[in-house]
């Protein structure tokens, strides 16, 4: 019945829209029984995309106010055309964007930050996440609310982790390395940027200058120093050993790899949890993501997006959307969320619902990534770097794995990744 309301809710939308033109204000739009028309920009496609569409459909069927329009616009990467619209008439309500897009948006003075509204209802966000929280937190202010939450996890063969007992966690570098699969590989990770951002943050290592960009403007990297150069140099021995598989920037690949048996273990979202552990024809594990030896690991950067207001549109709508903000962020809605998703759950009183601790009850290997979050030690390291060009750096950091796979010693591509850095947000 559910699925029926909403196909009929899909095909009311221009109704919606036409009636709006025509409502109460000029810059207001409502429905046809006069609910408030709140427009919501979301970037999620597939299974996500559908949890996002049914969160919308269940606030409207919980209230007879407001009505959450959620289009697919894909708009969670800076730089992007539909950043454009932010400020003009045009503009939604509520975007979702990047999280490597939060310092361009508190910039760009197109969003109220989430602050506002919280002090202004005196909403409690203390049983909020507060290792996700702080990610998009900027001078003490609250800049936007987390939606789709994941950070980095280790996913393993039943073969592999039976073949380093009695340690049952590969979280150590050594012996990653060292490791080397029988007919595969032993290791591999994507080549992308934010994994790189993952291991300097559990060496407690900020990526830039400026308490990694949260107290002004960067000016430098720190990428050359020497826990940037325990990973390049820890990639190059594997490089060098055959023990580290290069399967390019496309997230499938990767993935095909790891279910073919090609690969003994490698990083990945979190966000991919449910199917890294139910379609492959083997048992697979989860571990923390890899840390020095000797070395305790300080945790994780949160990754994924985050919801932001709008600043130049009506109070009124501002107050709408604001109702479906807090709505997102429930302990039931977050668990219904997680489950669909894989993303985490924002409230921390989600896990004690029903859904997920079934959902975990079956599948233990989502705990690892709860308890790698939870026991993150907050620091401007796992907060996560803020910086307006951060998806040319990520491209950066991507282009400089590249180059070790062809053949550049690690001193060499970290030399050339300092001085492109620099280049960048100078």
């Amino acid at each position: 019945m559910k699925d029926k309301k909403r196909l009929m809710t899909a095909l009311s939308i221009p109704a919606l829209i036409a009636a709006g033109c025509s409502g109460q204000t000029s810059d207001i739009a409502y429905t046809e029984d006069d609910r408030i028309i709140v427009d919501f920009w979301y970037a999620l496609g597939g299974s996500a995309g559908e949890a996002v569409e049914a969160m919308a459909d269940d606030f409207n069927e919980s209230q007879d106010d407001i009505y959450v329009q959620a289009n697919y616009q894909a708009v969670m990467r800076k730089p992007s055309p539909k950043y454009d619209s932010a400020g003009t008439p045009d503009a939604p309500a509520l975007m979702q964007v990047f999280e490597v897009g939060t310092r361009y948006m508190i910039d760009s003075g197109f969003a109220e930050p989430m602050q506002t509204f919280i002090d202004e209802d005196g909403f409690d966000v203390s049983t909020l996440e507060e290792n996700i929280l702080s990610y998009y937190q900027y001078e003490d202010e609250l800049y936007s609310m987390p939606f789709n939450t994941s950070n980095a996890l280790m996913f393993t063969t039943k073969i592999f982790r039976s073949r380093i007992r009695p340690r049952p966690t590969p979280n150590i570098s050594t012996r990653i390395r060292t490791t080397n699969g029988w007919r595969y590989v032993g290791f591999s990770l994507l080549i992308y940027g934010w994994f790189i951002e993952q291991l300097l943050a559990n060496q407690g290592a900020e990526l830039v200058n400026e308490e990694n960009g949260r107290a002004g403007d960067p000016s430098e990297t720190f990428i050359n120093g020497e826990e940037g150069s325990a990973i390049y140099t820890w990639i190059e021995e594997m490089i060098a050993d055959g023990t580290l598989g290069n399967f390019g920037r496309t997230w499938d690949d990767i993935r095909a790899a790891f279910i073919a048996e090609d690969v003994a273990m490698y990083l990945d979202s979190t966000a991919a949890t449910y199917d890294n552990i139910t379609s492959p024809d083997f048992e697979v594990g989860t571990a923390a993501i890899p840390h020095p030896d000797g070395q305790d690991p300080e945790g994780v950067i949160v990754g994924g997006a985050s919801v932001w207001m709008m600043a130049d549109i009506p109070e009124e709508v501002q107050e709408a959307a604001w109702e479906f903000v807090k709505y997102t962020v429930q302990p039931d809605v977050q668990a219904e969320w997680s489950a669909a998703t894989g993303y985490f759950p924002v409230h921390t009183d989600a896990y004690n619902e029903p859904v997920l601790e079934e959902l975990y009850g079956e599948f233990p290997q989502f705990l690892t990534s709860v308890e790698q979050l939870q026991n993150t030690t907050p620091s401007p390291a796992t907060q996560g770097a803020l910086m307006d060009a951060f998806p040319e750096v990520r491209e950066q950091i991507m282009i400089s794995l590249e180059r070790m796979h062809e053949g550049m010693s690690a001193e060499d591509a970290l030399n050339e990744l300092e001085s492109e850095i620099n280049a960048i947000i100078n």
